[in-house]
């Protein structure tokens, strides 16, 4: 019989993605899809949705026992920039939501987790290149607190109880599919519209800000290859190094002028420079690609085309 999956915050970003993905995968009706607001008719129409605040251990029980739920997607999250203009909110739901999961999982309610981590758990102390997988670690936004502190509980429910949790840091994650929300590399999705609309983009990084990327469907890929790898090959439990494409604002700029030759981009650096300066430029995965076989396929040049050929119609005209 299939296992059950539970997406929480399937409306996100990265969620949306995700429950297409694993509805594709293991059926429509295995993979119950929940959030605090309704989503993208797609995901609406293609299986089971269910409202739930994942803040509330009570709401995020009910809806393991009711559909009988095996594994947990944890996506619910409130994101670098925003967490910084509601520091107790975000910590509130960053934090609580991920112990309901842990503690549902403690109590042999459900068998299997995942829980994204972020490329913000490091600091302006950690090493700027080639980031190592374990590394001084002492990050100074809300949301890189809130993820530096969920990587250790992880690692700590792992070994104090036997939970099956599994997690990636993710890098800035760029999709035409669905909009970002409310990060520090969202430039790098908003550049793209812009440039088809507008023909120009203001960006509010400098122009030399290198940080590590990734296109989505690489992102999913590699969180479903996690989730499925054989149990003694995880061998990181608090949450494993991804990398994919380390890129500027102007790069990206170049490589959208091979396509669209007259679009311009100027600089406005606004509280994210700050944000982007404490993180990494670029990040060492070698442990993902040893442990359970990660390997990205998008390069800055295939995402590029992908990210203008799926926007394209959404701005046809202009």
């Amino acid at each position: 019989m299939a296992s059950k999956i539970l997406i929480i915050g399937a409306c996100g970003q990265i969620g949306t993605e995700l429950t297409m993905a694993l509805r594709n995968k293991v059926g429509n009706d295995n993979v119950i899809a929940s959030d605090i607001r309704e989503g993208s008719r797609d995901l609406m129409e293609s299986g089971p949705f269910e409202i739930a605040d994942a803040t509330s251990f009570e709401s995020i029980e009910n809806l393991v026992i009711q559909h009988e739920i095996d594994e947990v997607y944890l996506m619910a999250a409130m994101l670098s920039a925003t967490a910084e203009k509601f520091p107790m909110k975000g910590w509130e739901l960053n934090m609580g939501s991920l112990f309901h999961v842990l503690n549902l999982a403690k109590e042999k309610k459900i068998t299997r987790i995942f829980w994204p981590s972020s490329i913000a758990v490091f600091g302006p102390s950690t090493p700027k290149i080639d980031t190592p997988q374990t590394t001084v670690m002492e990050p100074s936004t809300v949301y890189g607190i809130s993820k530096q502190s969920g990587e250790r509980w992880c690692e700590y429910y792992h070994q104090k109880y036997g939970v099956d949790v599994r997690s990636i840091r993710y890098p800035g994650l760029i999709s035409y599919k669905t909009l970002p929300g409310g990060g520090t590399t969202d430039y790098a999705v908003e550049i793209y519209h812009e440039a088809l609309k507008h023909k120009k983009y203001t960006s509010f990084l400098k122009e030399d800000t290198e940080l590590p990327m990734m296109f989505m469907d690489d992102a999913i890929k590699a969180t479903i290859q996690l989730m499925e790898a054989p149990s003694e090959k995880v061998k990181v439990r608090s949450s494993y190094n991804l990398a994919a494409l380390n890129f500027t604002p102007e790069t990206l700029a170049a490589a959208i002028r091979e396509h669209i030759p007259e679009f311009e981009i100027d600089y406005a650096p606004d509280f994210r420079q700050a944000i982007a300066d404490s993180w990494p430029s670029s990040i060492d995965d070698a442990q993902a690609r040893e442990d359970w076989g990660w390997s990205h396929d998008f390069d800055l040049e295939k995402m590029t085309f992908e990210m203008l050929a799926g926007l394209k119609d959404t701005y046809q005209g202009n």
